[in-house]
């Protein structure tokens, strides 16, 4: 049984090993025009935001629930401490397969993968959505999957899965964009994916403190500049990686229309990262019981200003930039200054 914290997890680990922000030109001779440009970085700053406001809001939900598939996974010091390794490990190892292997088969066998893991993903998304559309009234049947191995004492459940039929309708739906993008690899399919898959991972991957949150995004803060600044690994996985772990969006839109090609990028790493911090502020601010929401609306601002900050020096410079080099600094900066200010720095930090 795949659970969603499974599927944002198993997710996560691609997607924060292609972390950096870049803007990608499809079409060498085509140059973007001002309007074009600000429509498609204006477009993935709003398609940031949504996943962490909302994935930040269903987190404290989440947090409180006692499904089991819901339940979201805890990530320690030791596991933040390991983070930037693995995702190293990942983004060196893809780089060597796309010397070695034809970069064909490689996106083959990783869109096949990633069919099944949006698929999960959009349909959990969607699952609160349906519940609200449809009325009370809606015939809506129980079902179960159950797999066991062995019989009587020495039985196991190797597969037990409830839905229902709003959850059914929910995969059929993300079955079809599936489909769609397995087979025209259109930017709004991959668009649909990726903010699926960065709402799972800001809802269900969670940090147990904020100092867990600090190793993370300062291991991830090494790791990124490293990465981008340090070798050409990242831009090259990025540029051959085909699959949904980035948010894009057609500078080219205003003169092509839906078939564009000249897409400014946006890693989801750069999204999930910074949000569970996000979302645990929220959560904090929440166990103070006082009826504010100061840190969570602190540390979002402080997200929004990191971003602009990154797609300026990106656009000004025409490289591609480690986006964590500015929104780590402001995502844990700004709430800390303000946690200073207000005397609860050392309860923030407990």
């Amino acid at each position: 049984h795949t659970s969603p914290k499974q599927t944002a997890a198993a997710a996560a680990a691609v997607l924060d090993a292609l972390n950096g922000t870049e803007a990608l030109n499809a079409t060498a001779k085509f140059v973007a025009s001002p309007e074009g440009t600000a429509l498609a970085y204006g477009s993935l700053v709003l398609m940031a935001l949504l996943p962490i406001f909302f994935g930040a809001l269903r987190s404290v939900h989440c947090s409180k629930s006692k499904n089991a598939s819901d339940m979201p996974e805890t990530i320690t010091s030791r596991d933040a401490a390991r983070f930037p390794i693995i995702a190293s490990c990942t983004l060196f190892g893809l780089y060597l397969f796309f010397k070695v292997f034809s970069q064909e088969y490689i996106n083959m066998l990783l869109s096949v993968y990633f069919f099944g893991l949006g698929v999960l993903a959009l349909s959990h998304t969607l699952s609160p959505l349906m519940s609200r559309i449809f009325p009370e009234s809606f015939p809506n049947k129980q079902y179960q999957l159950l797999f066991t191995q062995g019989s009587d004492d020495t039985k196991e459940e190797i597969v037990n899965y409830e839905f229902d039929t709003k959850n059914l309708l929910c995969l059929v739906i993300g079955a079809v964009v599936g489909v769609w993008y397995l087979l025209k690899k259109h930017w709004i399919a991959n668009n649909l994916f990726g903010l699926a898959f960065a709402l799972n991972g800001v809802e269900l991957l969670h940090l147990n403190n904020v100092n867990t949150g600090c190793i993370l995004l300062g291991g991830l803060f090494v790791y990124d500049v490293f990465w981008v600044f340090g070798t050409n690994v990242m831009v090259t996985v990025a540029r051959s990686f085909e699959a949904p772990i980035k948010l894009v969006f057609p500078q080219d839109l205003l003169e092509r229309g839906l078939g564009a090609s000249n897409f400014a990028m946006l890693g989801l790493g750069d999204i999930v990262i910074p949000g569970i911090f996000i979302a645990l502020l929220l959560r904090f601010d929440v166990s103070l019981k006082k009826n504010s929401r100061t840190y969570f609306y602190t540390s979002f601002l402080a997200y929004i200003f990191g971003l602009g900050l990154t797609i300026f020096v990106m656009h000004t410079f025409k490289h591609a930039q480690p986006a964590l080099l500015y929104l780590v600094p402001a995502c844990v900066g700004f709430p800390v200054v303000v946690a200073l200010i207000k005397g609860e720095l050392t309860e923030m930090f407990r």
